[in-house]
């Protein structure tokens, strides 16, 4: 292939901007179409990016244009029909995060993939940069020695108005709360650094906005090795962060950040009697900050040279179990959840909806 992949946008909100925005900054992509269901929202967002065509919608969009990727950017409730008539047009998918409501969603979009001979790559960018691929092949080395213990914290502030926002905050649009919508980020980056997990025991909590679905929730979630990670996600966090800290035989690694990291964000505190080994595990000069421009330029060549996705961009199901284990757990009351169970659970591959326990009664 040596013309530009031809890509489409379905969905023009916010975060198609950071799609359209990576393609424009890659030469070997062009985007040429888009749609929204609102057509003055694509027709601003086409003149913003110099997009050639505008559709109705996406059937009208896949019949008129040759598409060669198609880049999913609507609320996760009409991902998997509209991957699906991606598959269906021969294009492969790009799906924002999260991929599906729902473990079968999700099943369904990359079983449709298999049958069209395309690929399905979800946008996790915080697995993305060199820092993130450093510590990852540190790790991987046995470099650091074993990982033992680690801790995963999205704490991140939405005020009422964002709830407001009539698909948020409710099980049969959103598919669920924090939980999903917002820590699958760090749980991912931290499943891509430390690999498949093993058990997962959980809790939803609604602490003070109004909203079907959780507002916080903590979880013990434990990887394969040995390692065991205490995880917490919340939407009422004033100081905002995204961090997470592993603590291995031979040091510690953190990274802090909000919503992206370059190197100036992590760092690898050696153990004692360690210290002249530190050298060694520094991170590259050349650097690359995580974002959607170096996930989807692998994409985007793996795609070109039929190669298997990059580790960035495969594996859509991994921290997406873990999201579904927490609420799994949540709805047997704290339960241990593993991937065996997950995998023939009678109600949580379909949807997320569990119980969650409203503190917001203080007596005031």
């Amino acid at each position: 292939m040596t013309e530009p992949l031809r890509c489409a946008i379905v969905g023009t909100g916010a975060i198609a901007h950071h799609h359209a925005a990576a393609i424009a900054a890659l030469p070997d992509a062009e985007l040429v179409a888009v749609t929204d269901h609102s057509r003055g929202a694509a027709d601003a967002f086409a003149e913003r990016w110099d997009v050639p065509a505008v559709f109705d919608d996406l059937d009208a969009l896949l019949a008129d244009e040759r598409i060669d990727v198609l880049h999913v950017c609507t609320p996760p409730v009409a991902h998997r029909e509209q991957a699906i008539a991606g598959f269906a047009a021969g294009a492969h998918v790009v799906v924002e995060k999260p991929p599906a409501p729902s473990l079968d969603e999700l099943d369904d979009m990359r079983a449709a993939a298999a049958v069209a001979g395309r690929e399905l790559a979800v946008v996790f960018q915080q697995r993305t940069g060199t820092a993130a691929a450093h510590v990852r092949d540190l790790l991987r080395t046995g470099a650091l020695g074993h990982p033992l213990v680690a801790v995963c914290q999205t704490l991140w502030y939405r005020d009422a108005g964002y709830f407001a926002v009539p698909w948020r905050g409710k099980w049969e649009t959103e598919g669920g709360g924090t939980t999903l919508g917002h820590g699958i980020h760090q749980l991912d980056l931290l499943a891509f650094l430390l690999g498949d997990w093993t058990s997962v025991q959980g809790r939803l909590w609604r602490l003070d906005r109004e909203t079907q679905t959780e507002d916080a929730s903590t979880a013990t979630v434990t990887f394969e090795g040995g390692v065991v990670a205490q995880v917490v996600t919340s939407a009422v966090s004033p100081r905002e962060v995204s961090a997470i800290r592993i603590d291995t035989q031979r040091a510690t690694i953190t990274v802090e950040h909000l919503y992206g990291h370059g190197h100036e964000h992590w760092s690898i505190t050696p153990a004692p009697g360690f210290e002249d080994a530190a050298p060694a595990w520094a991170l590259p000069e050349v650097e690359e900050p995580s974002s959607h421009v170096p996930l989807l330029r692998e994409v985007f060549r793996s795609l070109r040279e039929g190669l298997p996705l990059p580790p960035t961009a495969d594996a859509p199901a991994r921290s997406f179990e873990i999201v579904a284990a927490i609420y799994a757990s949540a709805a047997a009351d704290g339960a241990l959840i593993t991937p065996a169970d997950l995998a023939a659970h009678p109600t949580h591959r379909a949807g997320f909806a569990s119980p969650v326990t409203d503190l917001r009664e203080r007596g005031e």
